[in-house]
């Protein structure tokens, strides 16, 4: 399947809201601004890596922040995101936008090391927003979510909960068409043991099973998105409305010079022809330098069509950036390109830069072929 038809597979849909309201604890909101304590790592017990991964050290961990974390406030508390939902509803798009708005993200998080990441996270560390995915593809810590997220409310965490669902139907022709195996693909045994000689269940009994599985988190969330119909740009549109505040993930802007003689660079997504322009390598006081002298520079913006054709460009730009960046793309290559790479396509390259970063845009410039 090719990424195109995995992009589908997660598209999104209509937002919704709970049928009743989230189980939120009295006096907590996971829209209100509140501080919560950070750790002090002198009254923390140092364990071996093995140790701390040990039944025992997963179940002290989720006993929520400690208490000397609990004893001060922190001037700078993380926002935290938990993401959730049902497998094929679109976590991974989600997910994604988040970190492109800046968010350190963790897919598929163990729940009880999720008080310990947030208290690291707060004892004046710079990790200012955390997202975590947590579902089914850990179940044998699920049962715990709830009442741990309701206990770190309470210590004044401020977090919110994201709940991806769709409709059965859809659901199971996303996994038809990716071909995936559903997560809670195996019917429990007696004992409730999902093990490899458990009976297999089908992808609609394992949609049905996971709804029951994820059904205290989705009382729970402060947002359930039906994602049934929507296109992943929906989606990462509502997580950058909703999550991200005033910030709004920048459009990366690289404008690389080349030679053509060295060949087209694979990595641009628009690329200019300057062959038209006249080269200074036949000047012969000049052949020796770059774009990047000033005698060079001037020669090449000497000419009428030089600076008509940076004009139009930027006329192009204003026109194309804001329309990228509304469609959710992080990063744009933009391919300046001359006979050998030195002169005429250093020179433009700069200037265009120059240009979009006047104009606001996170533009920088790279010389491929400056140095052969």
């Amino acid at each position: 399947m090719s990424d195109e038809t995995q992009e589908t597979a997660d598209e999104v849909s209509q937002i919704t809201k709970p049928s009743s309201a989230p189980a939120t604890p009295a006096g907590a909101s996971a829209t209100e601004t509140t501080f919560f304590p950070p750790g002090d790592p002198s009254a923390a017990e140092h364990t071996s890596f093995e140790s701390a991964f040990s039944p025992e050290g997963l179940s002290e961990a989720s006993h929520g922040l400690s208490q000397a974390s609990e004893s001060r406030l922190a001037k700078d508390a993380p926002r935290v995101v938990v993401v959730t939902g049902l497998s094929g509803s679109g976590k991974s798009t989600a997910i994604r936008a988040l970190e492109d708005l800046g968010y350190f993200c963790i897919d598929n998080l163990p729940v009880p090391l999720l008080p310990k990441l947030i208290e690291l996270a707060a004892d004046g560390g710079s990790l200012k927003s955390l997202a975590f995915v947590i579902d089914t593809r850990s179940r044998e810590f699920l049962a715990q979510a709830g009442k741990m997220i309701d206990r770190m409310r309470d210590e004044g965490v401020p977090m919110r909960i994201m709940f991806l669902e769709a409709a059965e139907d859809v659901l199971v022709r996303r996994f038809s068409e990716t071909r995936r195996r559903h997560p809670v693909g195996q019917m429990p045994n007696a004992d409730g043991d999902a093990s490899p000689g458990s009976t297999s269940v089908t992808i609609r009994e394992g949609i049905r099973r996971e709804r029951e599985y994820l059904e205290e988190l989705r009382h729970r969330a402060d947002e359930v998105i039906d994602t049934s119909e929507h296109t992943v740009h929906t989606l990462k549109a509502f997580v950058e409305q909703h999550f991200g505040g005033d910030q709004k993930p920048e459009l990366q802007v690289t404008v690389l010079s080349f030679g053509f003689k060295y060949g087209l660079p694979l990595e641009c997504d628009l690329v200019f022809d300057l062959r038209f322009l006249p080269n200074p390598y036949f000047v012969e006081h000049l052949r020796a330098e770059s774009g990047q002298n000033p005698a060079v520079r001037d020669y090449i913006f000497s000419f009428a069509q030089t600076t008509r054709f940076v004009s139009i460009f930027q006329e192009m730009a204003d026109f194309m950036l804001p329309m990228y960046q509304r469609e959710g793309k992080s990063y744009l290559t933009i391919g300046i390109g001359c006979t050998g790479g030195r002169h005429r396509s250093v020179a433009v390259s700069e200037s265009i830069a120059e240009r979009l970063a006047t104009r606001g845009w996170q533009a920088q410039v790279r010389h491929r072929d400056i140095k052969k």
